[in-house]
């Protein structure tokens, strides 16, 4: 006997119309309304039932593997004496474990996990991780580094809440995400670098500290008593799909305890998922535990290497190539 997964999708289980219609049918009718023949051996949820009607026709396993979630049915001895009892999304899956497990990358409905709250870090599950922001809630999304925190940095309540999960000092500034380049304008004040520099670095693993200026729309509270704002726009479509349809900035950190080494995958900080709406699996991120290269721009017509991180020659390079000089470190 094949062993059989269910996967179960946060949903509500199937009604008991859907069991009563199966109950009170004839074999033939139960066949035939289902798309089930002893020759194909498929199974097809009704499209009369109030059950999307894209789901797909799907192997029918032995009944056995499910007899811990099972209901017995009349005449149904050809399959077995029992057929499992599934719940349902907008989709339900039933696979064949090893040859037929679904690869993550692929699923187009949520990810079960002990937690529920883990999803493949793909465009599709972005408008969910807009609503979890705008309900002021924390995710974990990848970036083109490493794993991060992720809130509305103008929901200081979300800013609290990450500083909380990491344990992390508040005297210790957090940085911004924004979709695209021409979105800084709006948290820090840009005018004064050189032409093209910022489309040259970003998006790209750099963090710009920038003056914040007195236009920013950013919340006073966010990194008290500072007049920069190290900024991001990650080389990664997940993240900066969920910052422009956000329509604000994220609030971004290392999705780590403070101090800590960073997260390369989603079970670095597995014992941090309960403190998160949802965590965006992006597989293994294969650009170290660096992080990003953050870089001063505040002062005119100079730079200061603030953390190296994994683009440093790349970024001194672009810095130097539009003429900025390295500031002189104090002795």
């Amino acid at each position: 006997m094949l062993a059989c997964k269910l996967l179960l999708f946060d949903s509500d289980c199937v009604t008991t119309e859907w069991l009563l219609y199966r109950e009170r049918n004839s074999q033939r009718r139960r066949l035939q309304g289902c798309g089930l023949t002893p020759h194909s051996m498929e199974y097809r949820i009704p499209s009369t039932m109030n059950i999307p009607t894209t789901a797909q026709r799907l192997p029918l396993p032995n009944a056995r593997a499910f007899h811990f979630l099972s209901l017995p049915l009349r005449g149904a001895s050809k399959f077995g004496s029992h057929v499992p009892i599934l719940c349902h999304s907008r989709r339900v899956r039933v696979g064949l474990s090893n040859k037929m497990a679904l690869s993550l990358e692929n699923c187009d409905v949520g990810v079960e996990n002990k937690l529920g709250v883990v999803r493949p870090a793909t465009e599709h599950y972005a408008k969910e991780a807009i609503q979890a922001l705008k309900a002021e809630k924390v995710i974990v999304v990848p970036t083109d580094t490493i794993y991060g925190f992720a809130c509305d940095a103008c929901s200081m309540e979300a800013v609290n809440r990450i500083y909380k999960i990491k344990g992390r000092d508040h005297t210790r500034p957090l940085a911004i995400c924004v979709g695209d380049v021409s979105d800084i304008m709006r948290f820090a004040v840009k005018d004064y670098l050189p032409q093209g520099l910022l489309d040259s670095l970003l998006p790209g693993p750099v963090t710009v500290v920038l003056r914040r200026g007195e236009s920013s729309i950013l919340e006073k509270s966010l990194n008290p008593g500072l007049d920069s704002i190290g900024v991001r726009v990650p080389d990664c479509n997940f993240i900066r799909a969920i910052a422009r349809g956000l329509g604000s900035a994220l609030a971004l950190t290392s999705a780590n305890l403070s101090g800590q080494p960073s997260s390369v995958c989603i079970k670095d900080f597995e014992n941090l998922w309960k403190h998160c709406a949802f965590v965006y699996d992006g597989g293994v991120l294969p650009s170290g535990r660096a992080g990003s290269t953050i870089v001063d721009l505040t002062r005119l017509g100079k730079y200061k290497i603030i953390r190296p991180g994994s683009a440093n020659e790349e970024t001194i390079a672009i810095l130097e190539s539009h003429s900025l000089l390295e500031e002189a470190t104090a002795t």
